[in-house]
């Protein structure tokens, strides 16, 4: 007979990856970076533009992040 606790820890664990792989496949942004940040109009670096499809400065990025979490 399996224990009620070892099922309930490996739907739990099986769920985690699930989720953990789907955040990763949504990462990677595609495309080109724009050269200036669509919120303030300021130069995005070469290092950062070198990921590519960046369209913000790592200020107003932070700033749109905390806004989509709230």
């Amino acid at each position: 007979m399996v224990c009620p606790f070892d099922r309930a820890q490996a739907l739990e664990q099986r769920q985690r990856d699930l989720a953990i792989t789907a955040a990763r496949g949504k990462g990677a942004a595609t495309g080109p970076s724009l050269t200036h940040c669509e919120d303030c109009d300021g130069e995005i670096p070469e290092a950062r533009r070198a990921l590519g499809g960046k369209t913000r400065c790592v200020p107003c990025q932070s700033t749109f992040e905390k806004g989509v979490q709230r």
